[in-house]
């Protein structure tokens, strides 16, 4: 846009169908990704038990319950892991290879491993096939948000970074859905997951790589997707320094408070005297769509918040809301012996705690030039799922099992107050142009 012309007084003016049908195409992909994550969560609860009473058929149901409590937080490690490696693998190639042909790599990768987990008979080949399944999930989302960032116009790409990254939830739903269609045979579940596949054949045939990129390719063509220059250049490692420790919070805080929802849900129902059988599926409604229902407002908002406050402002208001929220939702409904109220706060919780996520969107691409955009977006988000994979690993996986789970998780979202420690030390990027 020249200096001379008019401002949009809609940020949606302007924008045309090749960029809409970008921007589906990149939150259908998201969409996908988040389903594949998810569905783990919503189907560990039997998925864990039943793995374990194989692979430790003398235990009681009590020991085989602490078990999976310990091994569903280190599987969410693991999955953290994956997620990092795949993100740093695929980032860099999105910057050397292209947008679209990594993007419909990284689609293949979740989808296929995913399916295969149907199959899975042990916890190590769970363990395996999901650190594979997060490699693709941890590519797909730095492709896409590199790819919006680059194809909508300015005075639109907070709105529509925003938007894609909201798109996450209907991955949510869709896999809440799977698991209350499944009930408890969770192999069904993974059978489904294969069908994301089917998207990398739109992604062949209607995306183009970005003019922005094509040119980079021209230009800096030896420079394309370097760690080399991300982390030797001062200026983009303290940027992807500070972004990987804001992402750490956002996802050690997810993983770990966020789908704990779903934990706070059972543990209340249970302790009401609700009937077993309707304590799993009502505990999957509460966190899969009315919680996530609450998320999802809060992830379309952080675009228009950004706009108006800008990124670190209203980034550090979502941090403390959600730390206070966490508090609320573990302590207020226990102590009432209410159920309603509990499915009254969930959506308000959700709404900071998972809100936030889609600033990662608006703001990482925003931080880094167009050779590095990818690589600097993968890196953040994803090295701050291995720096988030210690907290689940050991510190999550204590606690939920050595303390009571409003305890465990009321402490667990104090780390939402070291993001505001985190802000400090990076850059506002509102009204900028993206680095060239």
């Amino acid at each position: 846009m020249s200096a001379t012309a008019p401002v949009p007084t809609r940020w949606y003016e302007g924008v045309t169908r090749y960029q809409w049908l970008v921007l589906v195409v990149a939150s259908l992909g998201w969409v996908f990704d988040a389903f594949e994550g998810q569905l783990y969560n919503i189907t560990r609860g039997d998925m864990l038990p039943d793995l374990l009473r194989v692979a430790h058929p003398g235990l009681s149901a009590e020991e085989i319950g602490v078990l999976a409590r310990v091994w569903g937080e280190r599987l969410l490690g693991v999955f953290l892991i994956g997620g990092t490696l795949g993100g740093w693998i695929f980032s860099s190639l999105a910057d050397r290879w292209g947008r679209k042909p990594v993007m419909a790599l990284t689609i293949l990768f979740y989808s296929v491993f995913s399916g295969l987990t149907a199959f899975a008979s042990d916890l190590w080949q769970v363990g395996a096939l999901r650190f594979l399944v997060a490699m693709g999930v941890g590519g797909e989302w730095a492709v896409g948000a590199a790819l919006v960032a680059e194809v909508f116009p300015k005075h639109a790409r907070e709105r529509a970074g925003g938007i894609f990254h909201a798109a996450s939830v209907g991955g949510i739903w869709l896999a809440a859905v799977a698991g209350l269609v499944v009930g408890t045979q969770w192999r069904y579940a993974y059978m489904v997951g294969i069908v994301p596949a089917l998207l990398v054949l739109w992604v062949r045939v209607s995306i183009r790589e970005p003019d922005s990129w094509q040119e980079a390719r021209r230009t800096k063509g030896d420079r394309l997707g370097s760690y080399r220059e991300l982390l030797g250049d001062p200026r983009w490692r303290a940027r992807a320094v500070g972004g990987a420790m804001l992402a750490m919070v956002g996802l050690a805080t997810f993983w770990g408070v966020a789908v704990a929802g779903q934990n706070l849900a059972e543990d209340l129902l249970r302790a009401l005297g609700a009937p077993p059988a309707e304590i799993s599926s009502r505990a999957k409604i509460a966190f899969g769509f009315i919680q996530t229902t609450g998320g999802f407002l809060g992830q379309l908002a952080m675009g228009p918040l950004s706009v108006r406050f800008g990124r670190r402002a209203t980034f550090a208001w979502m941090h403390v809301a959600a730390f206070v929220m966490t508090l609320v939702v573990c302590w207020v409904p226990g102590y009432f012996g209410s159920y309603g109220l509990l499915l009254a706060l969930l959506p308000i919780f959700g709404f900071f705690a998972q809100g936030i996520h889609a600033g990662y969107a608006v703001y990482f691409p925003e931080l880094f030039p167009t050779h590095l955009r990818a690589t600097g977006a993968g890196f953040c988000f994803n090295t701050g799922r291995i720096l988030a994979a210690p907290v689940l690993i050991w510190v999550s996986a204590w606690m939920k099992s050595a303390l009571a789970l409003p305890v465990a998780i009321s402490l667990l979202g104090t780390l939402f107050l070291l993001g505001l420690l985190v802000l400090i030390f990076l850059p506002e990027t509102k009204g900028q142009d993206m680095p060239a």
